[in-house]
């Protein structure tokens, strides 16, 4: 659980962020809570400032800005790194853009699994499967807000998971399914992800002009391996099925399915047939759906549904 991707791996994926420029336009951020390419926050422990603008004008994310986010982020025990959720980082300049804080703390970003598991055996307040293992949650004090409205906002906009600690004054938030808690109800010594109790499935965008080629990853993974199959559906606004390879290269069974076995191999690549959306389709949001297989590991679900998308291609001006 939370193990961390190759450093090549790494260098991959930032250059192919760097590089990338997604013709998607100002009029389709490719996340539903985006900010303006521009982060500001500080931090409580280093006592260091980051001010970053990790987003160019074309919609291309800046490699060295977000390994500047990543080096901020760090686990502070241990000063391991990780890549950041992109999401995450979204979010939290859309929460900046939106609120206005007169400044964001950062009391605690990625937290290696070594840290993770130090602070829970210290009795703190930690989750065993905590999402900052997976660089995907963020602890934060909004100084210049009330922190429980913007609490009850962000719940109201389904934003992610948002715990509100009212007593050591910060907000909890990560990017994993809607769920909100305050400090007495968040029951983290109870390792309610246990035996794959809470695997869920996050697509590495919201928006896409052409699902094909989207990468989908599986999270709070907590027994191996996951039986997947390679047969899977989208429902929702557009239905269709599609197929799935693990990016790893992980070869099918005789059922089709293949094995999630690693924590560093739980990506998989969208190998979409069928044209998903398009003119005369309906516009809305849908979902990727993927089945386990045989043996299913403890709670595994016999379904992994992902986070809402929505899927666009270019519109013509006759559908706009």
């Amino acid at each position: 659980m939370g193990g961390l991707p190759a450093p090549d791996a790494v260098a991959v994926l930032l250059l192919l962020l760097s590089l990338a420029v997604p013709s998607f336009g100002e009029d389709l951020p490719r996340f539903f809570f985006e900010g303006n390419g521009h982060l500001v926050l500080h931090h409580a422990y280093l006592d260091t400032t980051l001010d970053v603008r990790y987003r160019h004008a074309d919609g291309s994310y800046d490699a060295p800005a977000l390994k500047q986010i990543e080096h901020f982020f760090r686990s502070r025990a241990d000063g391991r790194e990780a890549p950041i959720s992109l999401r995450l980082i979204e979010l939290l300049s859309y929460i900046q853009g939106h609120y206005h804080p007169r400044q964001m703390i950062l009391l605690s970003g990625f937290r290696s699994p070594e840290f993770n598991a130090d602070l829970r055996n210290a009795g703190g307040a930690v989750a065993q499967a905590s999402l900052h293992t997976e660089a995907m949650a963020a602890d934060i004090t909004f100084i210049g807000l009330d922190m429980a409205r913007l609490w009850h906002r962000l719940r109201d906009q389904n934003t992610g998971g948002v715990g509100y600690y009212r007593q050591n004054k910060f907000l909890h938030i990560d990017t994993g399914p809607p769920r909100f808690w305050e400090a007495t109800t968040s029951r983290v010594q109870e390792n309610l992800s246990a035996d794959n109790a809470r695997i869920f499935l996050r697509t590495d965008f919201d928006r896409y002009r052409d699902l094909n080629g989207a990468i989908c990853a599986l999270h709070s993974v907590t027994a191996y391996p996951v039986m997947i199959s390679a047969h899977a559906k989208v429902v929702g606004a557009d239905e269709a099925s599609i197929t799935i390879e693990p990016a790893n290269g992980v070869g099918l069974n005789a059922e089709g399915c293949f094995a999630v076995s690693l924590p560093d191999a739980r990506e998989f690549r969208v190998r979409s047939t069928p044209a998903i959306g398009g003119p005369g389709g309906r516009r809305g949001q849908s979902r990727i759906v993927l089945s386990t297989c045989e043996p299913r590991l403890g709670k595994t679900p016999a379904e992994i549904t992902s986070n809402p998308i929505e899927i666009r291609p270019r519109y013509t001006a006759a559908h706009n």
